[in-house]
C-alpha cells in the first residue's frame, strides 16, 4: 500500500512540476509519476543540504515543496538533454 500511496504523490508532484515549468513536456501518467517520486528524492537531497531532517518527520509542507522543486530540476535537466 506505501508503493501506491507514493505514486499517488508522485504524480501530483509531477504534475504540479509540468504545470510550473514552461514549455510542453510530453510525458504520460507514469512518467509523471516516475518524475515526481524522482523528484521527491532529488528534492529531499537538495534539503539535506541546507539543514538536517527532524527524526521521525513523516509529511510537511517543506518536504512537498522540495519534492516540486527537485521535480523541477529534473524537468529542466530532461529538457536540456533529451532534445
Amino acid at each position: 500500500m506505501h508503493y501506491v500511496w507514493m505514486f499517488i504523490v508522485g504524480i501530483v508532484v509531477g504534475a504540479i512540476a509540468r504545470f510550473i515549468m514552461p514549455g510542453s513536456s510530453h510525458l504520460g501518467l507514469l512518467k509523471t509519476g516516475l518524475l515526481g517520486i524522482a523528484g521527491s528524492f532529488v528534492g529531499g537531497l537538495i534539503s539535506r543540504v541546507f539543514s538536517k531532517p527532524q527524526p521521525g518527520a513523516k509529511f510537511d509542507r517543506a518536504g512537498f515543496f522540495m519534492s516540486i522543486v527537485g521535480a523541477l530540476v529534473l524537468l529542466f535537466v530532461w529538457g536540456r538533454f533529451a532534445h
